[in-house]
């Protein structure tokens, strides 16, 4: 079997409902950030998931970041493009999950985990802002080995997209990745995907910085990677700076590239040299959601490099693919006419 871009991440059904900054501080939230449930059982956060569970306003979609941009790069490239591959439980909700994918064009390789339920993530949205509380499931149970059952879809890709929440869970499984595309030459990408990933799990992000021939954040995981790499020695809002960091200590042949919300994303290469990208711009009135920007705008991006298209056309593909997404409810796309 062959799909020239594999995606590794966690899946998850994204329970999703606007709140008030109210109920965010009821639980300690902040508007703009990911935290990530470490114990099921006595966390008082996962009541979030009854409190949303009850309310009819309620939207359930497949979410998990790498999974959304997996669908919105399928989105870009057509069916049969993109392979996907995570731990889900045995039960309605990683159907749900492989029938959208389906449905986006994507092929999903679940490792299925019949003692644990599939993941689960409450999408709080408050105005243009979202909090996201996460608990993983079965997702953080996926193993480098399932990787070795399916190794023909591996040596047959063109790319890899790594999303940084996986480094909680096996980052064995992107080693085993890197290695590969790193001794083929293929394009390795990798998303922070949270500000906990950099201040939290900074030993298995040095881990597998080292493969990545792309490496993608927002301006806020950008700040927490200086924060806690490079604490009173960077400028936190320095972006350019935190890139040229980030590829002179680990990693110099990479390519940094920080999106910025409406702002211009910043693109710095291995030689150091940076630019900045306007974002395809959108009246705020059409704005529905930004849920999954980012994963939407990594899509586009990863699809670029499919298509062989040049940086610079690739962060646009990306821009053009999340001011797509933001117009839609959830992390989707429109479809297609």
């Amino acid at each position: 079997m062959s799909f020239p871009l594999v995606c590794l991440g966690n899946p998850l059904l994204d329970v999703q409902a606007n709140v008030t900054p109210e109920y965010l501080a009821k639980y300690s939230l902040k508007s703009n950030d990911a935290i990530l449930i470490e114990d099921a059982k006595s966390d008082s956060k996962m009541s979030i998931f009854d409190d949303l569970v009850a309310q009819d306003s309620t939207i359930f979609v497949a979410g998990g970041a790498a999974q959304n941009t997996a669908r919105g790069a399928a989105y870009e490239l057509g069916p049969n493009q993109v392979a996907y591959f995570g731990c889900v439980g045995k039960d309605k909700f990683s159907e749900q999950l492989l029938e959208e994918n389906k449905k986006a064009g994507v092929t999903s390789f679940y490792l299925v985990n019949e003692e644990i339920g599939t993941g689960k993530c409450a999408a709080l949205i408050n105005g243009i802002d979202r909090s996201l509380v996460t608990d993983l499931g079965a997702a953080n149970h996926f193993k480098p080995e399932h990787l070795d059952k399916h190794w023909s879809v591996v040596e047959n890709a063109k790319a890899f997209y790594i999303g940084g929440f996986h480094l909680t869970v096996s980052p064995e499984a992107i080693v085993k990745l890197g290695k590969h595309a790193k001794e083929a030459g293929k394009p390795f990408v990798i998303n922070f995907s949270a500000p906990f990933i950099p201040q939290f799990f900074k030993d298995a992000l040095v881990q597998v910085l080292p493969y990545a021939t792309h490496i993608i954040a927002n301006e806020t995981e950008a700040a927490a990677f200086a924060e806690s790499f490079y604490p009173d020695a960077v400028d936190a809002e320095d972006l350019s700076g935190i890139a040229k960091k980030i590829i002179a200590d680990y990693n110099n042949e990479a390519s940094v590239i920080f999106t910025h919300g409406l702002e211009p994303t910043v693109v710095v290469t291995s030689d150091l040299s940076a630019k900045e990208i306007a974002v395809h711009a959108l009246e705020s009135s059409k704005i529905a959601d930004t849920n999954g920007a980012g994963d939407a705008f990594a899509g586009g991006f990863v699809a670029g490099l499919i298509n062989g298209e040049t940086l610079e056309k690739c962060v646009d593909r990306g821009q053009a693919l999340a001011k797509l997404s933001i117009q839609e409810v959830g992390p989707s796309y429109p479809k297609r006419v």
